[in-house]
């Protein structure tokens, strides 16, 4: 494997596995309150934005990481939104950072 691709594959490892923690706290707490969704919203999009630039490129290795990291992503937005949906239905005041 050329040093390139080996940097690109470690680099793409170490960004999809930094999902994992949160999502595994998020998954086991339900609990989301810290976390802005603005934030997971656009990060969702720059991850959308590069699986597209990925496969522009054919890149295997840029397209696999990001949709891998934005489905990890999309986990955490799910338990964001089910606790907004929760706090709205109790009538929780909640303001979104």
């Amino acid at each position: 494997m050329a040093l390139e691709s080996l940097i690109g594959t470690a680099a793409a490892f170490c960004t999809t596995a930094s999902y994992v923690p949160q999502l595994r706290k998020v998954w086991t707490t339900g609990e989301t309150r810290d976390l802005s969704l603005k934030m997971l919203l656009i990060l969702a999009t720059g991850l959308a934005l590069w699986i597209i630039y990925g496969l522009l490129r054919g890149d295997i290795v840029i397209t696999v990481a990001n949709a891998v990291g934005l489905t990890l992503l999309l986990g955490i937005i799910y338990f964001k939104l089910r606790e907004r949906k929760a706090q709205h239905a109790t009538g929780a005041e909640h303001r979104e950072a």
